[in-house]
């Protein structure tokens, strides 16, 4: 199949993401939650005996926030943190069919006055995150508890994946901008600016040439601009946010449906910089932000789901000098 005429060639084995996707989103609400959990950690661990490419992605920028474990408590930590990967898949594939009882009893949060004070005034936040626990399921939560969400999400490949996660997060209340569209950043400041919102940016890698190289965990990272130049631009406060995985038990496990929720910490707000120019303030207020999620990375590092490349040093040089050239600091 697929060869000239007269030509036997192997059938292809590639599967299409998108439908993939499709079925997953379909089905597994069908599956009892034991077996479908089982399935993914099983996943997940085979992922993790592989030792993929980006297993051992995760397994080097885990070495960089803990330096102090050795190799052996390494590769035990990206175990963990494969399994938190593949929960956040499990519910994202499920999370359609929850209940509102359900959402409450998955989610707890940590520092609520960080955020509510703003909203119930009638303004907007900004949340710079990481890729860290379910920040849908999070998103879900605070859509019926804090307000209105607005976030943009990274354009995948092929189209059809996508908007199967555009149509996923707009099904559970998460209002999304595509990335590199000509006018999202004004339609982010403009939300913002639009009454009570809040805007979640996943921001700990850097998607385009205008980021910003920090320091992250004593290491140099370049990660997104985008929470510190929206919390400028629109004139809100930008809010750091962990979220991470915790164990439910008793009553509260029996009304989530599931052994596992999360805990949204909503860090205190970085202030703005008095001095400097927008470029400057950027930078201050994106190593604000970046040094209280390292803290909270250090801690909860399994949570982490970044099997990317976001460290400098692992990044092509050529290439990156040419992202420097291009965001004007070379």
């Amino acid at each position: 199949m697929g060869g000239r005429t007269g030509r036997l060639t192997r059938p292809s084995t590639r599967v299409d993401p998108a439908a993939a996707y499709t079925f997953a989103w379909r089905h597994a609400p069908a599956v009892p939650e034991p077996v479908l959990r089982a399935l993914f950690a099983a996943v997940a661990d085979l992922t993790w005996l592989s030792r993929t490419a980006g297993v051992r992605r995760m397994e080097a920028n885990y070495a960089r926030v803990r330096p102090e474990l050795d190799a052996r408590a390494v590769r035990r930590l990206s175990r963990a943190g494969m399994r938190s990967y593949m929960r956040y898949f499990r519910e994202a594939f499920t999370l359609q069919g929850a209940t509102p009882a359900q959402l409450d009893a998955r989610v707890r949060v940590e520092g609520r006055e960080n955020v509510a004070d703003e909203l119930a005034a009638g303004g907007g936040v900004a949340l710079a995150l990481a890729h860290l626990g379910n920040w849908d399921l999070a998103g879900a939560w605070g859509r019926r508890h804090l307000g209105p969400v607005l976030t943009v999400a990274e354009r995948l490949r092929p189209e059809a994946l996508f908007q199967q996660f555009v149509a996923f997060r707009r099904s559970i209340g998460i209002e999304v901008l595509p990335l590199g569209d000509d006018d999202v950043f004004r339609n982010l400041v403009r939300g913002a600016q639009s009454g009570p919102r809040l805007v979640p940016l996943l921001s700990d890698r850097d998607l385009t040439a205008r980021g910003v190289e920090v320091d992250l965990c004593g290491h140099a990272a370049r990660v997104a601009a985008g929470p510190a130049a929206l919390a400028l631009a629109a004139r809100v406060p930008l809010v750091p946010t962990g979220i991470r995985y915790e164990r439910l038990t008793g009553a509260r496990r029996r009304a989530a449906g599931t052994p596992w929720g999360v805990v949204i910490h909503f860090l205190p707000p970085v202030p703005v910089p008095a001095e400097g120019d927008r470029r400057a303030q950027v930078a201050v207020l994106t190593q604000a932000w970046v040094d209280a999620l390292g803290a909270f990375l250090r801690e909860h590092t399994e949570d982490w789901h970044m099997l990317q490349k976001v460290f400098v040093e692992d990044l092509d040089p050529e290439r990156y000098a040419r992202t420097k050239v291009e965001a004007g600091e070379a």
